[in-house]
């Protein structure tokens, strides 16, 4: 049984995915037995009108989720009418989380208005899920080379707002675990596992951050879902362990919404 907190709707608009068609993606779901996946859309990142982004995901999930896809809104604090998107999400749409990409949205965390956005999220209850990256800067389009997101400023930001529930996701390789324990430390931080890689990987991630704050991410249908369960399989764990990453973490980071 397992919360997979990390996978998106919609179409990569680079190339076509294995479910990329909401149907078919929740039938794969079901089959690795994923109970319920937070899921974000595609659309998000490249789109302008995210209100209706966000109305679409909703719709998605209502339609084709069977009660397995849990929406996390598209938010982009660079926008004029911002607050008011996280309004929806919260009031209209019922979401328990928003979802940022600050690279593609062109802003820094550094940036004031991102200070503002985790405020306010923080304010409502809303679990923030900050995304580091999509894929490996070597497979990006020529057309559009996205750097990763400097985390430098997010442990201080954290420690500011102490409501905060924040998921960092798709952990790219150049960031040092030592960088993820200085966050982990400043507040309810948790990490997904869809990037990080290497022999040993997940089980380094435990040390430096806690078996606690640690949640199953696929990055599904961009990466491969059988990618995340290998990493999970060669990390040792006991039954235990697997239980409190697969599903544990995520129903009480859940559950405090």
């Amino acid at each position: 049984m397992i919360i997979d907190a990390n996978v998106s709707l919609s179409r990569w608009p680079f190339r076509r995915l294995i479910g990329d068609e909401t149907a078919d993606l929740v039938a794969r779901l079901r089959k690795r037995n994923v109970t319920q996946a937070w899921v974000g859309s595609f659309d998000g990142i490249f789109h302008k009108d995210l209100s209706s982004v966000n109305s679409r995901l909703v719709e998605d999930c209502r339609t084709h989720g069977q009660s397995i896809l849990l929406p996390f809104g598209s938010i982009n604090p660079k926008f004029p009418d911002w607050q008011e998107d996280l309004r929806r999400c919260r009031e209209e749409h019922r979401m328990p989380g928003i979802r940022l990409h600050p690279n593609y949205h062109g802003y820094e965390l550094k940036d004031p208005a991102f200070a503002e956005l985790l405020r306010s999220a923080a304010t409502q209850g809303l679990i923030v899920q900050l995304v580091l990256c999509m894929e490996d800067e070597r497979t990006q389009s020529p057309l559009m080379r996205v750097p990763p997101v400097d985390l430098a400023p997010l442990a201080d930001l954290v420690r500011a707002e102490p409501k905060l529930r924040l998921v960092v996701m798709n952990c790219y390789p150049q960031l040092k675990l030592g960088q993820l324990q200085k966050l982990a430390a400043a507040g309810a931080v948790y990490f997904d596992i869809s990037m990080v890689e290497g022999v040993g990987g997940v089980a380094r991630l435990l040390q430096e951050v806690s078996l606690q704050r640690v949640l199953f991410g696929s990055n599904y249908p961009l990466f491969y879902f059988e990618s995340a369960l290998l990493k999970m399989q060669e990390a040792g764990f006991t039954e235990g362990q697997q239980k409190v990453i697969f599903q544990e973490n995520a129903r009480r980071l859940l559950g405090a919404t």
